[in-house]
């Protein structure tokens, strides 16, 4: 193995990427070297690509970016016991600390000291990946690297589904972006009567029916109340998963909530945003922030649902190798794609 590896690195401060040569990272006695085979464009990765406001104040420069992926162990530090060369996986990108009140009460996901690999440390757009041993998730033969590597994204969909019970309940999802999608289709695969998902990108409407039992609305063309004689729901939605980032979404939600209906918030909004909250406490609405993957417990369903039937492989609409990352790039950045995965085994 060379001690050197291909990587797309922000090599400063500015739009884009750069793909260049780095050194292959050295391990510690608690980490393994993971050879990446397929990695996922993100919406972190086009906020660094963009080099917005977040994304100056957050990233140092340099570093390789990315942070979904699937690949191979190919080294193991000396005190890793668990854990084999060859070994297929994924892992869980959030580098937790571990003397938080959180952290030593197991809430992982909620530990503050939290850094994240590709946005605080060097990350998996890469040939190799240097991961503590226990950010690890071993892969079964079930799933295959092209959807390893999108197990990051599928966390957070299940995560944010996951929130409330859905059995039997009927389910508003704001947004169609691949989250927001799987996040739906993750719903119905455990137990919700209706689903319904709204945007005003035709495309990505079309892909949400494609990948999921669930009824499309295009909220710049018809009214959201206008599904409920439809679907024979007569108060309205029981759950609602919010992962648009977008206000007028939110408002719409809470309208079309029924009286003790339930929110679980992943989309990020630009910026403060005014909120009815006397809405809110009227309609008996309990809101719940969801951030990341419940680790590792979200893992550990989503993995069970993947290998017990739940198909999100849809979701994937474009393939690059690595070398293409600019298309790639423009492609998840147009707005009419679902993930976009890049291929580094070429």
């Amino acid at each position: 193995m060379s001690n050197m590896m291909r990587a797309l690195q922000k090599t400063q401060a500015g739009e884009g990427l750069e793909m260049t040569r780095v050194p292959v990272p050295e391990i510690g006695p608690d980490d393994v070297l993971i050879r990446v085979n397929k990695t996922g464009i993100c919406g972190t990765d086009m906020h660094i690509w963009n080099w917005d406001d977040w994304a100056a104040r957050t990233v140092p420069v340099p570093l390789v970016t990315g942070h979904e992926f699937a690949g191979e162990i190919v080294e193991i530090g000396r005190d890793v016991t668990d854990l084999s060369v060859g070994q297929r996986c994924s892992g869980e990108g959030h580098l937790i600390g571990r003397h938080s009140r959180q952290s030593r009460a197991g809430k992982f996901h909620l530990d503050p000291e939290t850094r994240g690999i590709g946005v605080n440390e060097q990350g998996a757009f890469a040939e190799y990946l240097r991961l503590p041993a226990f950010n690890v998730v071993p892969l079964p033969e079930a799933i295959d690297d092209e959807i390893g590597a999108i197990l990051d994204p599928l966390g957070n969909a299940v995560h944010t589904a996951l929130s409330f019970d859905l059995v039997g309940e009927d389910v508003l999802v704001t947004g169609a972006g691949p989250i927001g999608i799987m996040a739906a289709a993750v719903a119905r695969h455990v137990g919700a009567r209706h689903v319904v998902i709204t945007d005003v990108n035709p495309d990505r409407l079309a892909l949400a029916a494609r990948v999921a039992d669930v009824v499309p609305v295009n909220v710049a063309e018809e009214e959201l109340r206008d599904v409920f004689p439809r679907l024979r729901m007569k108060q309205g939605f029981d759950v609602g998963l919010e992962m648009s980032g977008n206000q007028r979404a939110l408002d719409q939600m809470v309208e079309t909530l029924t009286m003790g209906g339930r929110i679980a918030l992943l989309g990020i909004p630009p910026g403060k945003s005014p909120v009815d909250w006397s809405r809110i406490v009227f309609k008996a609405i309990t809101i719940k922030g969801v951030y990341g993957r419940e680790i590792f417990e979200t893992w550990y369903k989503m993995i069970a649902m993947l290998e017990n039937g739940l198909d999100v492989r849809g979701v994937i609409t474009h393939r690059f190798d690595a070398g293409a990352f600019r298309e790639g790039f423009a492609t998840m950045g147009g707005g009419a794609s679902g993930k976009v995965v890049l291929d580094w085994t070429g």
